[in-house]
């Protein structure tokens, strides 16, 4: 009967422990991420970011396209081990080699992504807007075509470089989410709230 009472107090606590910490700017990063497809994912990787974006279009995407950079980065870097290694033969390791490829053209794109979103302007809202999305849009189709050339494969090694590149490619379709939410808010979300 004690244990249970125990188990009764903790799970109270637990619940006003969490229910508190949404107030502290955590309903920030969950209002931003409302607009993404992998919610869960989203707030995970860019709760750090809610107090300092708050409520800004611009700011979550950025952090957005941020936070994707990071990743692509972590994933190419993986892909070089493999291929430095040498632990894939034959047409995986082929396909390694283009994924690499692949991998470079993202982060070129999100690089260029990150430079447009700290320079937004009013006169060029319109044109920076439609940059972001098509590069951001090329990031996530270097990202399935790199899975593509693993199609049907199911070695250890080639199903954790499937899940760090679908992970890329989540983390990259929020980012495309919140590049879209910014262009639907238009120039008045510049300044933000």
């Amino acid at each position: 009967m004690r244990t249970i009472y125990i188990l009764i107090l903790f799970l109270s606590w637990l619940a006003c422990a969490s229910s508190r910490g949404s107030d502290n700017g955590d309903t920030n990063v969950e209002e931003a991420c409302s607009v993404t497809r992998y919610h869960d994912l989203c707030m995970h990787s860019l709760a750090s970011f809610s107090r300092t974006a708050g409520r800004s279009p611009s700011k979550w995407a950025r952090a957005g396209v941020s936070v994707t950079l990071g990743e692509a980065k972590n994933a190419s870097q993986y892909l070089n081990k493999l291929k430095r290694d040498r632990i894939m033969r034959g047409r995986n390791r082929i396909a390694l080699s283009d994924c690499i490829e692949c991998f470079q053209d993202a982060i070129d794109n999100l690089h260029r992504s990150l430079s447009i979103l700290r320079k937004l302007d009013a006169t060029n809202f319109d044109t920076q807007m439609g940059d972001l999305t098509t590069w951001l849009s090329a990031a996530l189709t270097d990202g399935d075509t790199c899975l593509d050339g693993f199609e049907d494969q199911s070695s250890k090694q080639v199903r954790m470089l499937q899940n760090q590149v679908s992970r890329v490619n989540c983390i990259t379709s929020n980012a495309l989410a919140l590049v879209n939410k910014l262009a639907a808010d238009g120039l008045a979300s510049l300044n933000g709230p």
